[in-house]
């Protein structure tokens, strides 16, 4: 079994397009208005579905570097609600590669959602 599609919701949807155009690096796959909605590919078969009847939904994207993205995103004028940081440090391959440190950073979406951004890179030596 796998995740096909996850709903996330945009009043919007000329604002969320150029929004997450902007965060996924890439257009839009279709979009049907009416009713209103609008896929994004999110790299591995599934699909990101903007909707207007959708309930705001915390999306955690994987990023190359969320240290990076953060800041391409805030000089874009993108609202950083928390700052780079390293959530947990993976000891074994369970959530994630064993050495790894998991950083996280979340960001405000055009249509006020929470959107978390993920990435790992080698364990910090303390």
């Amino acid at each position: 079994m796998g995740l096909v599609q996850v709903a996330q919701h945009a009043e919007d949807l000329d604002r969320a397009s150029a929004f997450y155009e902007l965060l996924l690096g890439a257009p839009p796959l279709a979009r049907f208005d009416p009713p209103g909605l609008l896929f994004f590919a999110l790299g591995d078969g599934t699909r990101l579905l903007l909707d207007r009847g959708a309930p705001s939904a915390l999306l955690y994207l994987r990023v190359d570097d969320v240290r990076v993205r953060v800041g391409e995103l805030r000089s874009a004028g993108v609202t950083v609600e928390s700052e780079p940081h390293v959530i947990f440090s993976h000891t074994d391959d369970t959530l994630g590669p064993a050495g790894t440190d998991e950083w996280m950073a979340f960001v405000r979406d055009s249509e006020g959602n929470l959107v978390g951004l993920v990435s790992h890179a080698p364990r910090a030596e303390s």
